[in-house]
């Protein structure tokens, strides 16, 4: 027992010698990357210096001159125009992409700045989808029986019966007017089957206004009939029939209230209906935030500096393994 507690200290000893040495081997290697590291940069100075003045001016040109702008329109699609704006959305991207400049000129959109890119997404507001509309009340009540309301409002089916849509396409400079803004509101309010439709919902509009005003006046009349006879002391002695005529003529007040609303919402339908798509607001030249936005002139001379060290080790190694191969290959 005597003799196996001096050889496991000393194993305990030499396991201690042996990470100390580790340890110290390892901070030695560290102390010599960093010496190599610092002995390469003042051997490379030159080329070093020039990748960093290369870099920062690249950086700084492109930081002032390649900045993008969002441009954001909020519109209402009306007569069910929605699958067709959103159709004409899809177009354009694709001619985006295609960098198809007949299109563009042909809807009278210039060349500069340049749309870089274009997209719809409607404004989610569930209080709208229903407001007064008892049947997208009914379909939202069957939906979210069996659903998270949260999944149901951002559902494919669900977007296109919100009321209003935010388009915001891209730019790559700044708009110096709304020319764009109002050739893209062109294009989208250029059909032949919507006008027609529009046309035909303007003309209902216009007869209903004009139906309800004559119901109005005409209520109007028995309103003064009533209070011409009530002036002259004429009274019925038979009081469930007053009591009627009292009921009845509540109900026909209440009528006239619902007439006066209808017509103030139908003459707003008429200011909202004047265009196949209705721009609400516009917004142009809002700077586009991204990660690197700005930053070019400190994000190039790093990276010129990476391309270099990977380009000057790989040389090296490539040399090294060159070199090898030569010793290693059998004298002919």
């Amino acid at each position: 027992m005597n003799t196996q507690a001096p050889n496991n200290q000393g194993e305990q000893e030499i396991d201690l010698v042996q990470i100390s040495k580790k340890i110290s081997a390892f901070f030695d290697g560290i102390s010599t990357s960093i010496f190599r590291g610092i002995q390469f940069f003042i051997h490379n100075l030159k080329v070093i210096s020039l990748l960093v003045v290369i870099g920062f001016g690249v950086g700084l040109f492109f930081d002032k001159t390649q900045k993008q702008f969002n441009n954001e329109i909020i519109v209402k699609p009306n007569f069910e125009s929605v699958d067709y704006l959103y159709s004409k959305i899809d177009l354009i991207q694709s001619k985006i992409q295609t960098n198809d400049t007949a299109f563009f000129k042909a809807i009278g959109i210039p060349n500069s700045p340049k749309i870089t890119k274009i997209s719809i997404e409607p404004i989610i507001d569930v209080f709208k989808f229903v407001n007064n509309n008892e049947q997208n009340l009914e379909v939202l009540k069957l939906i979210t029986a069996n659903s998270d309301l949260k999944s149901i409002v951002n559902e494919k089916t669900t977007v296109k019966n919100y009321p209003f849509y935010s388009i915001v396409f891209t730019t790559n400079g700044v708009l110096k007017d709304e020319q764009t803004v109002k050739a893209l509101l062109n294009y989208f309010n250029t059909s032949p089957y919507y006008s027609k439709i529009q046309k035909r919902q303007l003309a209902n509009i216009a007869q209903r206004i004009k139906e309800n005003n004559q119901l109005v006046t005409q209520i109007d009349a028995v309103l003064n009939n009533f209070s011409n006879a009530q002036s002259t002391g004429y009274q019925k002695s038979d009081k469930l029939v007053y009591y009627n005529e009292n009921t009845q003529l509540n109900d026909i007040i209440k009528t006239k209230d619902g007439l006066l609303r209808e017509n103030a919402n139908l003459k707003l339908e008429l200011i909202i209906a004047d265009k196949i798509v209705k721009e609400n607001s516009v917004v142009i030249n809002i700077l586009k935030k991204e990660a690197i936005e700005g930053k070019l002139k400190f994000i190039l001379p790093i990276l010129f500096i990476l391309i270099y060290l990977l380009t000057y080790h790989f040389k090296k190694f490539y040399q090294r393994h060159s070199e090898i191969e030569k010793i290693n290959k059998p004298q002919s």
